[in-house]
């Protein structure tokens, strides 16, 4: 799941060809907001900029809820409202709000109890039964591997369809979770999804899908990938432009407008008009 910083990024995504979108909190505060992802966005911020996506395409999208925007009884408004938005599923952390970046030093995690109680709260929230709930826990970097692979047991038990490790520190680390969890069930009694986190720059080695596929892993997010890639060619065009005073350079590695508006849908929203309207007069 390619992560989306807004609908067209989403069209993009669904053109490529890829099954589903995912929203990363860190794309709304940075793209959005212009802000760092610490904490800073709400839910309804979040509500918003899920439901404008998740309108955009036929695939499922799928949602970075963060801690959940508050304790029990936020985190299963939470769901209800992220449901209503059209999207397929939705991941909590376990920090402490206002939470960080997970590949970021100084993150604190709640109580592992505190942890399944929101889980509770968001399973008895959910009206969908397809609509899936992932458990993220940033304890590794807090409180070791073992740690994080307990608080995976309990929040399997509490009812999460799946686990998300964030922030492993190698490939032998993340094996050595997914090797943990090969034996535990959900409460449905299925395997749980395993969700790979592998954003660039961050503390976690890049590997290809099919080495984490190998290991267990059903779920692989590129959380920032198209939004660094974007702003790294929009910063080098500005300075490019404020230094030449033309943008003629550029054009051979713009989107076109002919492309733009294919991807738009232009062609549809035509034939929307013309069914409204009839044929043209000759």
């Amino acid at each position: 799941m390619p992560g989306a910083f807004n609908a067209l990024c989403a069209r993009a995504i669904e053109r490529a060809g890829f099954e589903a979108v995912y929203v990363s909190g860190a794309g709304l505060a940075n793209a959005v907001y212009g802000l760092p992802d610490v904490g800073l966005t709400t839910l309804s911020e979040c509500v918003a900029h899920a439901h404008a996506i998740a309108s955009a395409v036929r695939v499922p999208v799928w949602v970075d809820a963060d801690t959940g925007f508050g304790e029990d009884i936020n985190v299963a408004r939470t769901v209800r409202e992220l449901e209503s938005a059209g999207v397929a599923g939705v991941h909590l952390e376990d920090q402490v709000l206002p939470k960080k970046c997970g590949h970021l030093e100084g993150k604190t995690v709640v109580p592992a109890a505190v942890m399944v109680d929101k889980l509770r709260a968001a399973i008895a929230a959910r009206r969908d039964p397809d609509f899936v709930i992932l458990a993220r826990t940033d304890a590794r970097a807090i409180e070791g591997l073992d740690a994080a692979i307990d608080r995976a047991r309990q929040y399997l038990e509490a009812g999460a369809d799946g686990l998300f490790p964030e922030a492993m520190s190698s490939t032998q680390e993340l094996r050595a979770f997914a090797d943990a969890c090969r034996s535990l069930r959900t409460r449905t009694g299925n395997a749980p999804l395993l969700l790979a986190n592998m954003t660039e720059f961050g503390k976690t080695p890049l590997l290809k899908l099919g080495e984490l596929a190998s290991m267990g892993y059903s779920i692989v997010i590129y959380p920032q990938t198209a939004l660094r890639v974007a702003f790294g060619a929009i910063t080098r065009m500005l300075a490019d432009l404020k230094r030449d005073g033309e943008q003629s350079a550029w054009l051979d590695r713009m989107q076109t407008r002919k492309e733009l508006y294919d991807l738009l849908d232009y062609d549809g929203l035509d034939a929307i008009d013309r069914a409204v309207r009839g044929p043209a007069n000759p």
